[in-house]
């Protein structure tokens, strides 16, 4: 055992070894068949002492030597700086690299990094360089294409790489000017080698519709195809679901139970159903999740692919399925009229919206309604008048949704739950996928009905785990390290916020409430974003600090998130055995995978919005709209449309009307003749000057100061 230990050492160690799976891993040693338990022992006992991890996509690597670093790389114009990795919950400060020793490291590799000089001042950062190249984000880039001097060129989306890349002979792959184009990495570019790609497909011309769409899915390596084997198999399961086989279930199909989701929603894996007795006022919530794991059995080809996938991708009029959708689409969607197997958590609360009792089942539904979060919004402001064209005892179901939903509300605001508010972006198109226009998602009481029944299950299945002192994975949201709080706590007082306790959470819901509604609201809450840590799915009961609870899972969500469907297996065990148990090493593998894909998903959807919206933009260059400046910086200040959701910068440069110099303490920047400031949450009008579809920027011109 401890000679292959050390060979896997000598091989993960090697300067040339990209980081591989186990079976991989075993073929480069030589390890055959009869030797892969040996092996995998071996593995386990090298990640216990530390000498070993899991990396992206559950491959294997070496820990970084003593004295050195592992962190993701984000590249600049003068070099750029590498986030280290989490060790035991905590990460230290960004390190800054120079360009001249940044090797070929490309923005989202994770590399191995020296650190040469400590920061001299809390404000500044560490100092290092790049020994070696761990693991590469991706070699798949997508960009326009276009040939200069009888070659041809690739100009790369966004800002990974300042240069254009060499792809050989014009007209590769029968590439036409302005095409967009997918190319494969041969060489990265260095401080003086531009690099070397080869097409290996054509996306369409630059423009054309759904080309944008599709050259994101490229860009972040999304799968948009489901293999035959996954489908066979979902093909199979579905010609033998028979929904009058209740065996083993509880049958709700006479509860009157209904379903609320955007009004584009594909799958529906939610469903709600309350009843309150009269004489007590205690309510029984019932909260009903389609019950993916019925169709997707352990190790099989669907097991299989969406656990690789780890989410669904929801993109502008486009989803990329966990689950093909026979399954996420129909059999496991809580349709209106349709039976369908569900995992049900059943929690009594007494008329103060305590928690009374727990009790979880499998069984049948049959969704009574489906509604949309509008269609509720509406018959809750008028219910009386709902009632003379919807069954009463529907609309009287909402009313009772919308009275415990305030009451759980006003008890997780009570025990410090932080409420941030972050714009959210709701496109309007053309069937062709063009932008017609845009605005900001309203949360409005019936989102918040349903946030508050999912949160609820959420937490009583993640303390029904826990109580049996079984490994699950969790919804981990770390506390905050004090001197970024402290940070914050400056901020906040330089706009006229009282934070008396950095570490008192009740002190920054107070903030946040504060800021709510006035200008500077979005800088104020996403200020506070930046504070805290990213939640990220890991077996260790590190608590959720947003919510401020010890125990939290994601349950609610199998169809669209893979760490639900480990949850709802954990469950399925203890409902037949009344026990369960699963291994830990193999939960912070997927654990760490599927927060890595959750973060993929979440920037394709990100970078595909902002693409359609530039491009929006650059036919309306010279249009003014009024803007609150949301950042500013040396180079000038970004600003936020009110009415429509785009960003763009105010360069410095641009202000040609006096010479600015930037506060960094006040966020200001002041004018040195005329006294004229541009500080954080102050109103301008501004008015479309640049876009730069290709690297993704938005430049503005100050039109007027104030209202």
């Amino acid at each position: 055992m401890a000679d292959l230990a050390e060979q896997v050492i000598a091989v993960l160690s090697a300067n040339k070894y990209s980081p591989v799976k186990a079976k991989a891993l075993a073929r480069k040693l030589g390890v055959g068949k009869g030797q892969l338990p040996q092996l995998r022992r071996a593995l386990r006992e090298l990640i216990k002492e530390g000498r070993i991890e899991y990396g992206r996509n559950h491959t294997i690597r070496a820990t970084a030597p003593h004295g050195s670093v592992v962190g993701v790389f984000r590249r600049t114009s003068h070099g750029g700086f590498v986030r280290p990795k989490l060790v035991d919950g905590k990460t230290g400060a960004e390190i800054r690299i120079r360009e001249e020793d940044a090797l070929d490291a490309a923005t989202g590799d994770e590399v191995l990094v020296r650190v040469l000089r400590k920061p001299a001042r809390r404000d500044d950062n560490p100092l290092g360089e790049i020994v070696r190249i761990v693991d590469r984000a991706t070699r798949q880039f997508v960009g326009t294409y276009f040939e200069r001097d009888g070659n041809g060129y690739v100009r790369v989306d966004g800002t990974v790489f300042s240069h254009s890349i060499y792809v050989g002979d014009p007209g590769a792959k029968r590439a036409k000017l302005d095409d967009k184009v997918v190319f494969e990495m041969l060489r990265f570019p260095g401080p003086d080698d531009r690099g070397e790609g080869v097409i290996t497909e054509i996306l369409g011309p630059r423009g054309k519709p759904g080309v944008d769409t599709l050259s994101i899915v490229r860009a972040f390596g999304l799968p948009d195809e489901f293999p035959k084997e996954v489908l066979q198999e979902a093909r199979e399961i579905a010609a033998l679901f028979d929904e009058k086989d209740l065996e083993g279930r509880e049958d709700y199909t006479d509860e009157i139970i209904v379903t609320i989701d955007p009004v584009d929603a594909r799958d529906f894996d939610d469903a709600i159903s309350l009843t309150r007795d009269k004489k007590s006022g205690h309510w029984q919530l019932g909260v009903h999740i389609a019950d993916v794991s019925r169709f997707a059995p352990v190790g099989g080809a669907l097991d299989y692919e969406a656990r690789k996938r780890g989410n669904s991708v929801y993109l502008p009029q486009r989803v990329l399925p966990m689950f093909p959708e026979i399954i996420s689409n129909g059999l496991a969607s809580l349709q209106q009229g349709k039976v369908r197997f569900v995992k049900t958590v059943w929690i009594d609360f007494t008329p103060h919206g305590q928690k009374a009792h727990v009790r979880f089942a499998n069984g049948a539904i049959q969704n009574r309604r489906r509604f949309t979060y509008e269609q509720v919004s509406k018959i809750l402001m008028k219910p009386a008048s709902a009632g003379k064209s919807l069954d009463p005892e529907i609309v009287d179901l909402l009313v009772r949704m919308k009275e415990l939903a305030v009451i759980l509300r006003e008890r997780r605001h009570k025990r410090g739950s932080l409420e941030l508010v972050m714009p959210e972006t709701e496109l309007e198109l053309d069937d062709e996928g063009r932008v017609t226009g845009a605005h900001f998602v309203t949360h409005d009481v019936s989102h918040q009905m349903i946030e508050e029944f999912m949160l609820a299950a959420n937490e009583a299945v993640a303390e029904h785990l826990a109580s049996l002192n079984v490994p699950f994975l969790r919804r981990v949201h770390p506390a905050p390290e004090p001197a970024k709080l402290q940070d914050f706590a400056e901020f906040a007082r330089l706009l006229g916020y009282t934070v008396k306790l950095e570490k008192d959470r009740f002190g920054l819901q107070r903030v946040l409430e504060e800021s709510t509604g006035e200008p500077e609201q979005y800088a104020v809450h996403y200020a506070l974003l930046r504070s805290l840590k990213q939640a990220v799915y890991s077996p260790n009961p590190e608590g959720h600090y947003a919510l401020a609870s010890d125990d939290y899972c994601h349950f609610t969500s199998p169809i669209r998130r893979y760490p639900d469907l480990t949850v709802h297996r954990l469950l399925e065990q203890w409902l037949r055995m009344e026990r369960c148990s699963s291994d830990q090493l193999e939960l912070a593998a997927i654990g760490e995978h599927c927060s890595h894909t959750e973060r993929r998903a979440d920037t394709a959807e990100r970078e595909l919005i902002k693409v359609k919206l530039l491009a929006y933009m650059s036919e309306r260059i010279g249009l003014e709209m009024p803007a609150i400046i949301t950042g500013v910086a040396d180079y000038g200040f970004f600003a936020q449309a009110e009415q429509f959701p785009v960003e763009g910068l105010v360069h410095i440069s641009s202000l040609v009307d006096d010479y600015y110099y930037f506060d960094e303490l006040s966020h200001t920047l002041h004018g040195r003749r005329s006294k004229r400031r541009y500080r954080l949450g102050d109103r301008v009008t501004v008015q479309v000057a640049r876009v730069d579809v290709y690297r993704r920027q938005l430049d503005f011109r100050v039109v007027k100061v104030g209202k």
